[in-house]
């Protein structure tokens, strides 16, 4: 099987990569555009993990790895339909694992635009190769932030999804309504993951654990909103990447209850209040926490929590890793990482916190 995966330099891009290239049978082409909405070494120190050396690495082209046979990357933008086309064309593509996308909540009510560049107008062009080039599968992250202020716990996707609370929110909506129109006119299978607060090793800069652990080891403040008084559905992201890959092979049909098309949660259906979260970093860490409350930020929801019903009946998805083990696997990575002699990496002067 060849198996197209965008977004391959990021945080669950790069893990899937990691999962499927060393699975007998895998052809995997990875793409990105390594962008500069975070230090991009941190991208680039990813793609060297799977064996793709960063001086090898030309605009629009492909590079081979040099650890993984089965591993090609190409830099290039999904919003670039004309050589995201070509990519399609020559490289005979079976599955579309799409985890591309302009991330952040926050960042989405100060830069509206680079969303609608990137998970609106790019996933429409990769929608439109799926098509052209009779893929047989696509599957696409979605987000647990479509769920808004939902007041029925825990989110089902049968929940009505129509008032995001983030711009950011809104586009992954939409991925989800373009998603089901080409399905529905084209018989195109699609599988959209509502994604649940995902943590793990090489996450990203703007994300809580890695701005909790980097605020901790230095002394400084962690800003903590809505008081604290916050419940997030915290997975893991090997566990984020065992239920995309249990999905690959379900590939929804016309017997689906909308022909070809499907959504899932994916999460760890435990929520925790973020002052344990916390807590538990601090254990990680072996130091205490310096805590700046502060109030709701706009975008943001008070609680995450995934019904993954779904998700076990269709599947036998369960999640594996508790927070404990998962913060301990988190903390040492970013030890090991940021303790390296040559370091360059840049985190955000605001701090973000959920």
């Amino acid at each position: 099987m060849k198996l197209l995966i965008t977004g391959a330099a990021g945080f669950i891009g790069y893990h899937i990569v990691r999962d499927l290239i060393q699975r007998e049978g895998m052809q995997i082409i990875g793409l990105d555009n390594i962008n500069n909405y975070y230090d991009v070494n941190l991208k680039y120190d990813r793609l060297a993990e799977c064996g793709i050396n960063r001086n090898s690495i030309i605009d629009k082209a492909s590079c081979k790895s040099a650890i993984f046979p089965n591993y090609t990357f190409y830099k290039a933008d999904i919003a670039d339909s004309e050589t995201l086309n070509r990519i399609f064309g020559k490289e005979k593509i079976d599955v579309v694992i799409h985890m591309a996308a302009q991330a952040g909540v926050r960042y989405s009510i100060e830069n509206p635009h680079a969303y609608v560049l990137s998970n609106l107008v790019g996933f429409a062009n990769v929608l439109e190769c799926c098509r052209h080039h009779k893929i047989k599968h696509l599957v696409y992250a979605s987000s647990s932030s479509i769920y808004g202020q939902n007041n029925e716990e825990p989110f089902r996707e049968s929940d009505n999804v129509d008032y995001p609370v983030s711009f950011y929110a809104a586009t992954k909506k939409s991925n989800e309504l373009m998603a089901h129109t080409y399905s529905h006119l084209y018989q195109l299978p699609t599988t959209g993951v509502r994604l649940f607060t995902v943590y793990g090793p090489w996450g990203r800069p703007d994300m809580a654990p890695m701005l909790f652990a980097d605020s901790i080891k230095k002394g400084k403040g962690i800003h903590v909103f809505n008081h604290g008084n916050m419940l997030r559905d915290f997975t893991y992201v090997e566990d984020i990447v065992k239920g995309i890959v249990l999905l690959l092979e379900r590939m929804p049909d016309a017997k689906t209850e909308h022909p070809f098309y499907q959504i899932y949660n994916i999460g760890n259906s435990a929520p925790v209040k973020l002052m344990d979260f916390i807590q538990t970093m601090e254990g990680a860490m072996g130091k205490k926490a310096i805590l700046e409350m502060l109030p709701m930020q706009p975008g943001d929801v008070t609680t995450t929590y995934a019904d993954t019903t779904k998700l076990m009946h269709d599947t036998g998805y369960k999640p594996a890793t508790k927070l404990t083990e998962g913060i301990a696997k988190f903390v040492e990575w970013y030890n090991s990482y940021f303790n390296r002699p040559t370091q360059f990496f840049v985190f955000f002067d605001e701090q973000t916190a959920i």
